[in-house]
């Protein structure tokens, strides 16, 4: 008897406990979180995922596990991203090539996508020419590059890769056929600096950061970045639009967003944790430190970024014959 009474009281305490209003829900998180990257370690992805996630542990008082997750030219990392649970346990950073990866018929996969969260990062590109050139400014060499088109080669990063549509959307705002300066294809800016600096290529595009030792030597010199604004890293170097009257825009950017449908609290969460990151001296001194671009744009805005991204690159790719 004195055994079955217990029983009914421990079952009554717990349907009424129950019964309380999210009582039965752990808050979020209540376990480690995955943070993917669809690039490999050590590069500026990479680099700028590590230093949020470590921050967003503290936030959310639960590890933050960064996995490189690598291959088919950003497919595999992003597709991880899309195809997890929508349960705020992974996350992911996106970035520019997610509007550039369809158009080349390499996935379905789009900025539709995704939950977003908040862009943190944009790195504009900037153009890069040899430091004894004779060009004063980027109008100077457009205008060479224009009464010589095919004298003038290119590099910075594979064919169709976003310092490529840089280049190619430069020319195109100046009335200047893409091929005029024929690209080189590169593994990336490192390569196509060093062949720059060697005569190989007479113009790099890319970002800035990554020009930036060997400007600092004293064997690059950049003429302009195609940006809104001049660079806070790089405050003397003007806007294409300063320099040449172009308004044309463009760079390496990388949010943070999680697979589509992630409930609306836990959006919520994540956005005001990514803010207070955002806007801490730990993120800025750590993007500054390394010449990182930083914009913040969350959630909805950052849709209306990569709707705006998407639709440049796939106007720049059509032109260059590489959109399917």
């Amino acid at each position: 008897m004195r055994r079955t009474f217990l029983k009914t009281l421990v079952a009554a305490a717990a349907a009424a406990t129950l019964a309380l209003p999210g009582a039965a829900l752990a808050a979020y998180p209540e376990r480690p979180i995955t943070m993917i990257v669809p690039w490999g370690a050590g590069g500026g992805t990479d680099a700028t995922a590590r230093i949020v996630g470590s921050l967003l542990e503290k936030e959310l008082g639960q590890p933050v596990n960064v996995v490189n997750r690598t291959g088919g030219s950003g497919v595999v990392g992003h597709a991880a991203i899309a195809d997890a649970a929508p349960d705020g346990y992974t996350l992911g950073i996106i970035t520019v090539e997610i509007g550039m990866m369809h158009w080349q018929g390499l996935t379905q996969l789009t900025y539709e996508s995704y939950t977003p969260l908040a862009l943190m990062n944009i790195d504009p590109a900037g153009v890069q020419v040899r430091a004894d050139a004779p060009y004063k400014d980027v109008k100077e060499l457009l205008a060479a590059i224009k009464a010589n088109p095919g004298k003038f080669k290119a590099s910075g990063t594979g064919q169709g890769g976003i310092w490529h549509l840089a280049l190619a959307g430069m020319l195109a705002m100046d009335s200047i056929p893409p091929n005029a300066a024929p690209w080189v294809p590169s593994n990336g800016a490192a390569p196509g600096l060093q062949d720059l600096v060697a005569g190989g290529v007479e113009v790099v595009t890319c970002s800035v950061p990554e020009a930036r030792s060997l400007i600092d030597a004293g064997r690059v010199k950049s003429l302009a970045i195609m940006a809104d604004k001049r660079s806070d890293a790089f405050p003397d170097l003007p806007t294409l639009k300063e320099a040449a009257g172009i308004d044309w825009t463009l760079g390496a950017w990388r949010g943070f967003a999680a697979p589509k449908g992630l409930p609306a609290d836990i959006q919520d969460q994540l956005i005001a944790a990514l803010d207070k990151i955002y806007k801490s001296a730990e993120f800025q001194d750590f993007m500054k430190g390394r010449g990182f671009g930083v914009s913040w744009a969350p959630k909805d805005e950052f849709v209306d970024f990569m709707k705006q991204s998407n639709e440049s690159l796939g106007t720049v790719m059509k032109e260059l014959g590489l959109a399917k």
